[in-house]
């Protein structure tokens, strides 16, 4: 029976009973054989079969009980993997060292990331199975720090030189070869006979070269001694990658694209040796073995220096941050590095340097660029009580800041590790091509098998033509472009992303985008600015037939001022904008507001206060009808506010409606423009809003929308986006990313619109770090460009292997003649998997292209 054992560290037991039930919620589990929970150390240790249960599956087992599951992340540079099988055995070693929950590696970054339960497993182990299973792990003391991304970057330039070397000598030394025994084989060179060889070739002088070549021995031409000098570097210098991971892969008890490197090259250039050292006459093929080598190393040289370029967007990233800051200590200003600075330091910015570390500033003002966050060229304004975020340009004049979010807290630390996250993740889409690279190799090798059996006992053709087509056949299949397919999208598409202030959380988000058929807009602060105004003030006439009501004390000068006032003076303990609002406005006439003794906000709806002896509701329409309180002479204002796109807030004292507040937001500048680009892609648009349904219209018609949901309170904004769902769309939700978690929850896609330093990035799948809609449509269209790009690839590799592998075996030859040199086929292999690359940075271009336009 196979057993594996994982120890869980468990949050929230608070006594015996929880202990019980997180055991009894984990035995529930089928293949769980034991489970002990202990109380005192907080962890489970469960023994379990793994082909039933997986440990994502105990995690989500004690999460329903209503525990946690602490767990961890950490990244490993790995090397010496070269196509999809090698990085599915990476993944298998990792998945099989007990504590870990999931393991995924991603052959265009060359990493694996590993989730797993910190209780007696870490680092070391992880890097302990890598290497058992014949892979590298790139060593840093610290492999979250920024030490680690230069121990990597050297290690990685170190192995790109190596493979430099290996190159060059496979050129110099296989070009030569080539052209000696391709001038010899056309009839322009005559070979080199010496002893017995030049006597035989005396006697032939009437025959052609290839018939001598048929009859005399190999080892009397002084050529073929040349070229196996030439060619044996190549083959144990240039390839000796090649044998040493096709070594570890055997070991393993499988086989990767090394493995049918290595197959095709030995078998040509060890035939080649035993035609030299017998008796036996016949052609060699040491430059076949070489020339294979040569042009595979060009491919996987091209493949590196391409692959490089896909991570532009971290490396960016990862180099906008400042090294050090200028802080005020004891009263001096000194340089310290930035990883030294503090929370709550003060640090003083000059013009023209990168603000170090995020923070508020407390005195100056100056203009700074936030391109790098945002994606948006124009400098923002900046003054005393604003925020601002590291790495960012200090444009004009000086300030001081109060650090608040140093080292690893910062807003480009969250984004660096938000976007190597999302590159490091797998698409849905890949599951196809995993299955398929597993098997790749073996069935390969299969197909070799049986093409040269095939043409050795059926046909006349001999040993050495079915020698070539199973030496083409193993050098053409390419495991690489089907393994490179996908992730190298995915990583130029989250970098480009990122690069416009566009955030995606993982590779599932961005194939979901690209399905979108609604987009749900939450109307304040997405379409809006966030920012209402009262904008009117309309009496009853029972309120104008009253004396002034007091208020703070003191009478107010007229019943609007009053009717302020009052309504003020409840709000004054309200969050929400359009509270906060009517505050602001009685703030600015300077009127006295009293403290209220009792307060309580209704969700969706207003606010219900006790004000100086009074009982005050302030609220919607629709509160309005519910509480029975009559609206009188302000019905009709009411419609008329409604229809202008107002918010039309009525005030009641003691059970009488006394007037109305009008409130408006105003339209974004972008929103109209951003809306007709989602319009323009066929996309549905929908506003959803607290406001009543004549409001809702009239900021509809203004902006373009096709859709309105009005009057939805909070907590059925997500029954909306489900209603929407059950139609069959597929929905994104825009929001905040905060108040509107449970809609961005339920969405297919959630997008959150923020200001970067205040955006709650683990709240939605997209995060737009520009506040405003235009993002929206990049997004999606970025998407759509994106899987368009994976399905090409996706395309390419595996028609590309599904046409030419039977080309390679010979397929045609009976009606044509024609047969696939293995140098030409070993030329497909190497350019199959650069075009797979290089088409994934075709993105890059278009994104840049698309930017510069904007």
């Amino acid at each position: 029976m196979n057993t594996h054992e994982i120890l869980l560290p468990i949050t929230g037991m608070t006594c015996a009973s929880c202990s019980t039930r997180v055991e009894k919620a984990l035995r529930k589990q089928a293949g769980v054989h034991t489970a002990t929970v202990n109380l005192a150390s907080e962890q489970a240790a469960i023994h379990y079969d793994p082909a039933l249960v997986n440990p994502q599956a105990l995690q989500a087992a004690v999460e329903q009980a209503g525990f946690g599951v602490v767990t961890d992340r950490v990244e490993l540079p790995i090397t010496g993997m070269t196509c999809a099988s090698c990085s599915a055995r990476v993944e298998k070693a990792l998945r099989k060292v007990p504590g870990v929950m999931s393991a995924t590696v991603n052959l265009a970054t060359e990493h694996a990331t590993v989730l797993y339960a910190p209780a007696g497993v870490g680092y070391a182990d992880f890097a302990q199975a890598v290497e058992a299973a014949g892979y590298g792990v790139i060593a840093s003391s610290d492999p979250t720090a920024a030490a680690g991304e230069d121990a990597e970057a050297t290690a990685r330039a170190q192995e790109l030189a190596h493979k430099r070397r290996q190159l060059t000598v496979a050129l110099v030394l296989g070009l030569p070869l080539l052209l000696l025994a391709m001038s010899r084989d056309l009839g322009l060179l005559a070979p080199w006979m010496f002893g017995a060889g030049a006597e035989m070739m005396a006697q032939m002088h009437d025959a052609s070269m290839a018939q001598m070549m048929e009859h005399i021995p190999a080892r009397y031409d002084l050529l073929n001694w040349l070229f196996l000098i030439l060619a044996t570097p190549v083959q144990f210098y240039s390839g000796a990658d090649f044998y040493r991971n096709a070594w570890k892969a055997l070991k393993a008890r499988t086989a990767n694209m090394d493995s049918l490197i290595v197959m095709g090259t030995s078998v040509a250039y060890f035939y080649s040796v035993a035609l030299l050292l017998s008796n036996a006459a016949g052609h060699v093929y040491f430059e076949t073995a070489a020339v294979i080598i040569a042009l595979v190393l060009v491919g996987k040289y091209m493949e590196s220096r391409a692959k490089s370029q896909t991570g532009a967007a971290i490396k960016t990233l990862i180099g906008l941050q400042p090294k050090t800051a200028r802080v005020l200590r004891g009263g001096q200003e000194i340089d310290v590095p930035v990883a030294e600075v503090r929370t709550g330091e003060i640090v003083i910015v000059r013009p023209g340097e990168k603000i170090p570390v995020d923070g508020v500033i407390l005195d100056g003002t100056s203009s700074v660029d936030e391109s790098m966050l945002t994606g948006e060229s124009m400098p923002v304004e900046k003054h005393p009580g604003d925020t601002v975020v590291g790495a960012t340009i200090n444009r004009s004049g000086s300030f001081q800041l109060r650090a608040t979010r140093v080292g690893r807290e910062s807003a480009l630390a969250q984004i660096i590790r938000l976007v190597q996250e999302a590159q490091g993740s797998r698409a849905p889409v890949q599951r196809l091509v995993d299955y398929v690279a597993s098997i790749f190799v073996p069935v390969v090798i299969v197909i070799a098998t049986l093409t040269f059996f095939g043409w050795l006992l059926f046909s006349t053709l001999g040993f050495t033509k079915a020698l070539l087509f199973a030496i083409a056949v193993l050098v053409i299949a390419c495991p690489c472009a089907l393994g490179l397919a996908t992730p190298t999208a995915i990583m130029v598409g989250t970098g480009v992303g990122a690069s416009r202030g566009i955030l995606i959380k993982n590779a599932e988000s961005l194939e979901r985008a690209s399905t979108i058929q609604t987009v749900i807009l939450d109307k304040t602060g997405t379409i809006t600015a966030g920012k209402p105004e009262v904008t009117d003030l309309v009496l009853s006439e029972h309120a104008r037939r009253q004396p002034a009501l007091a208020n703070g004390g003191e009478p107010q000068s007229t019943p609007e001022a009053a009717l302020l006032a009052l309504a003020a003076s409840g709000e004054s303990r309200s969050e929400h904008p359009l509270g906060e609002a009517i505050v602001r406005a009685a703030q600015a006439q300077g009127l006295n507001l009293s403290r209220p003794t009792r307060f309580n906000a209704i969700t969706g709806a207003g606010i219900e206060a006790d004000v100086e002896g009074h009982a005050l509701l302030v609220g919607t329409p629709r509160l309005f009808s519910e509480r029975g309180i009559a609206l009188g002479d302000l019905a009709a204002a009411v419609e008329r506010l409604q229809a202008e796109g107002k918010t039309a807030m009525l005030v009641a004292a003691d059970g009488v409606a006394l007037g109305i507040l009008a409130v408006a937001d105003t339209v974004r500048p972008t929103s109209t423009a951003a809306i007709a680009a989602l319009r323009a892609q066929g996309i549905e648009v929908a506003m959803l809003t607290g406001d009543n349904q004549r409001t809702a219209a009239a900021i509809a018609q203004q902006v373009g929308v096709d859709r309105v949901l009005a009057e939805v309170r909070p907590e059925e904004k997500a029954n909306e986006v489900r209603r929407l769902q059950s139609a069959g769309r597929v929905v994104a939700m825009v929001g905040d990313g905060i108040n509107d978690a449970p809609a961005l929850a339920q969405a297919d896609v959630g997008i959150a619109i923020g200001t970067g330093t205040d955006v709650a990035m683990e709240a939605a799948d997209i995060t737009l770090m520009r506040g405003d809609l235009q993002g929206v449509a990049q997004a999606i269209s970025l998407s759509q460009a994106t899987m368009r790009t994976i399905r090409w690839n996706l395309f390419w590799a595996f028609i590309y292997n599904i046409m030419l592998i039977p080309l390679a075996a010979g397929v045609l030859y009976p009606f044509t003649g024609w047969q696939l040199s293995p140098m030409l086929a070993a030329g497909a292999m190497a350019f199959s998997s650069v075009f797979v690359v290089s088409n994934s940075l075709r993105l890059r271009r278009s994104g840049m292209r698309e930017q510069q336009g904007q």
